[in-house]
């Protein structure tokens, strides 16, 4: 089977620039719901993608990935916060 066989959802992501032009998700949209940043858990970089695991205003913990050469964002990842036996580590 070629590609990834893991959900993956556009998104629309609204950034904020640092001194160091370090591009950082302050608000997203799914669909037409709006979901602000309280928290940046964490972030990594790959040489062809950024991630941000993000703790949304509705309490949920999300994965972000954005795509260098296109500037697409894609949410990957997404936990409700509302089962203990499903809660992402470290959040």
């Amino acid at each position: 089977m070629a590609g990834s066989d893991r959900p993956q959802r556009s998104i629309r992501v609204e950034c904020y620039a640092g001194h160091r032009a370090d591009e950082a998700p302050r608000r997203f949209f799914i669909g037409q719901r709006a979901i602000a940043v309280n928290e940046i858990v964490d972030r990594w970089l790959e040489p062809a993608h950024s991630y941000f695991k993000l703790r949304g205003d509705d309490g949920g913990i999300y994965i972000l990935r954005h795509d260098a050469a296109s500037g697409a964002w894609e949410l990957i990842l997404f936990d409700s916060g509302t089962r203990d036996e499903t809660r992402l580590s470290s959040t």
